[in-house]
């Protein structure tokens, strides 16, 4: 069976919840079935980094109906197809493409090569994600100002010029519906880029940080994806027009339109792990109630 020789083209990007596409590719995948199309509305799970999971929803020809168990990227050069952490090369690699692989329970009776398909998508799952995923966006903005006084030395600005605390501490990052949990390590290689661990008060510091958020979302700030282009791999950087200033954060995943209605706050706190300060920040997002 062909592999594709190209990257898939993404319409999640632009807010898309469903697509009319052709299967290109289907191949076992353990006790699963593994479904490569044309185009997807789909926002697959990438193992590289995988702060915002897989899109839920559907595969539809004609009257049957299949649910996407799970969706993650793949690669192929074209002989064989790697799915996730199995890949053997990065996103972006020459002479590989890079693909959305929808995965369905059992084989046999699925999709086929050149059916067309019809994509849906969760939309309200969806929604929620990206609401989480914005206020994750805003606050690690928010909380790299907050936290501006306490760097010694000179480093790596953020999107607002800020000293980027979140790009140097970061562990992990959930996000999930209507928020998202980070976790930044405070060791001593942060320490040695210039960062003041000591007296860090977690109340406070979130008390600055909301007081931006809450400044910032007042707005209703327009929120928006530009794209080098259509394909997986393309450039995608999340744009949001703050207070005199144009906020601009390298992402593939997905986001509200606006801050319209919106309220982001964060909770803080402080732990050790091994002996090691982290500190966690717990966001939450609110929305306008649908029409």
């Amino acid at each position: 069976m062909t592999l594709p020789t190209t990257d898939t083209r993404v319409t999640y990007p632009a807010g898309a919840t469903e697509a009319a596409s052709r299967v290109l590719h289907v191949e076992a995948h353990g006790d699963r079935t593994a479904v490569l199309l044309e185009n997807t509305a789909f926002h697959p799970v990438d193992h590289a980094w995988p702060d915002q999971g897989a899109d839920r929803g559907t595969l539809e020809v004609g009257t049957r109906r299949w649910e996407v168990t799970d969706c993650v990227v793949g690669a192929t050069d074209g002989t064989t197809l790697h799915l996730g952490a199995d890949s053997p090369v990065r996103k972006g690699t020459e002479g590989w493409a890079f693909v959305v692989v929808h995965l369905i329970e059992g084989g046999g009776n699925g999709p086929v090569e050149g059916d067309d398909v019809v994509v849906r998508v969760d939309a309200a799952h969806r929604a929620a994600v990206s609401a989480g995923h914005t206020g994750c966006h805003l606050a690690s903005l928010a909380l790299n100002r907050a936290l501006a006084g306490r760097w010694k030395k000179d480093v790596a600005s953020d999107a607002l010029g800020a000293p980027n605390f979140d790009a140097l501490a970061i562990d992990t990052t959930v996000i999930g519906e209507f928020g998202s949990l980070d976790r930044y390590r405070l060791g001593k290689s942060l320490r040695r880029k210039g960062f003041t661990v000591e007296d860090l008060d977690p109340q406070a510091t979130a008390a600055a940080v909301n007081a931006t958020l809450a400044a910032w979302t007042a707005t209703g700030a327009a929120i928006g994806i530009e794209a080098d282009g259509g394909g997986l791999t393309d450039r995608r950087r999340w744009i949001c027009d703050l207070p005199g200033e144009r906020a601009g954060i390298p992402c593939g995943g997905t986001h509200l339109t606006s801050l319209t209605g919106v309220d982001v706050t964060v909770r803080l706190e402080l732990a050790d792990a091994d002996g090691t300060p982290v500190l966690r920040m717990d966001t939450r997002v609110g929305v306008p109630a649908p029409d």
